[in-house]
């Protein structure tokens, strides 16, 4: 966004493009730790590991759970942040 900003954007318009351009890499580094945990998952369940099952498991959970609220919860947040603050007045707290 900060970025986007810089180069002359509207607030509105550098978030979507923020997101835009975010998105590729939030979305590959989420999928190549799910198929870590399915790895492990995986090696555990053959080795009869319980722990790393239960590591893969949960890593799984946090991974999907995180994905969901950067995804939902914190552009949601963000959206509802700009409809109620000027943003005119509050440059700095968007890196401008």
């Amino acid at each position: 966004m900060r970025e986007e900003l810089r180069s002359g954007k509207n607030l509105l318009t550098a978030i979507h493009l923020g997101w835009k351009r975010a998105w590729p890499s939030i979305r590959d580094s989420n999928i190549s730790t799910l198929v870590t945990s399915v790895i492990l998952f995986w090696f555990g369940s053959a080795s009869g590991a319980s722990i790393v099952k239960g590591f893969a498991l949960t890593l799984a959970i946090g991974i999907i759970v995180s994905l969901v609220s950067a995804i939902f919860v914190t552009r949601t947040f963000l959206d509802i942040t700009i409809d109620f603050i000027k943003p005119s007045s509050h440059k700095t707290w968007f890196g401008a």
